[in-house]
């Protein structure tokens, strides 16, 4: 069933806890799935870091979640959604990397034509 979601999906993101770093490693293979079931039909990721607002138990670092994104070429943002800090921003980023995609697909799709 989660596949058929992912195979529907056309952006996603992929969020661990700031607060436990067990989370952080999983994430991985969340991406793994997404990228085995989309194969040919890439859909832009973005990666979030949740609790923002429990930043003294923190056990993920900033810089580990940027490299992370730096490695998957994807955006990252560190959000609280208790204290609905970059909640917009998340919503608003994965949405445009969407359009960004699909307009690349049209352009793709429209390479050339010939008349006889």
């Amino acid at each position: 069933m989660r596949d058929l979601y992912i195979k529907n999906g056309h952006g996603f993101i992929v969020m661990y806890s700031l607060t436990n770093h067990q989370t952080f490693q999983d994430i991985s293979s969340m991406r793994n799935v997404i990228s085995r079931v989309k194969g040919s039909q890439p859909a832009p990721i973005l990666l979030v870091a949740n609790k923002l607002d429990l930043d003294c138990q923190r056990e993920v670092s900033t810089a580990e979640g940027s490299a992370l994104a730096e490695l998957w070429d994807c955006p990252f943002i560190e959000a609280s959604a208790k204290d609905r800090i970059n909640v917009n921003e998340v919503f608003a980023t994965v949405v445009r990397e969407m359009n960004m995609t699909s307009e690349k697909r049209q352009k793709k799709s429209y390479c050339c034509c010939t008349l006889l």
